[in-house]
């Protein structure tokens, strides 16, 4: 393997990824494949563009929130930029990953006590059973 450059495949075993994937990131602007021919060489630019994309992604970042927080790299300052605005998207992101859990905790919660309460109904209903028997 090239230290500079990676084939799709390469890329697809390295991240675990498909090539559909890889073509899907290239066609959104995503990821800039070096183009030969039909074959596509990814630089370490790209390889660095796609774990951010794939944390982004584990995260609940939006592929449209992603790119543009990847945009911003270019800024010239020392990427002062892109990490200030990274860092407020995914405040938010945990602020709505943390209501989320929330919600759920409560949902958790509500649904275990109608199954205590239909476990105690079904024994009733089991037991008036076994008593006519």
């Amino acid at each position: 393997m090239n230290d500079t450059l990676m084939t799709i495949r390469e890329m697809c075993d390295s991240y675990d990824v498909t090539p559909r994937t890889l073509r899907f990131y290239e066609a959104k602007e995503l990821l800039f494949p070096i183009r030969e021919g039909q074959k596509r060489l990814f630089t370490k630019r790209d390889r660095a563009r796609l774990k951010l994309i794939l944390r982004g992604k584990r995260f609940g970042f939006s592929l449209e929130e992603i790119r543009q927080l990847l945009d911003l790299y270019d800024m010239g300052d020392q990427q002062a930029t892109q990490l200030r605005r990274t860092y407020e998207v995914a405040q938010q992101r945990l602020k709505d990953m943390q209501e989320q859990r929330d919600e759920l905790n409560e949902a958790i919660d509500d649904l275990e006590e109608q199954l205590r309460w239909g476990e105690k109904i079904l024994t009733s209903l089991d037991n008036e059973k076994k008593a006519a028997e």
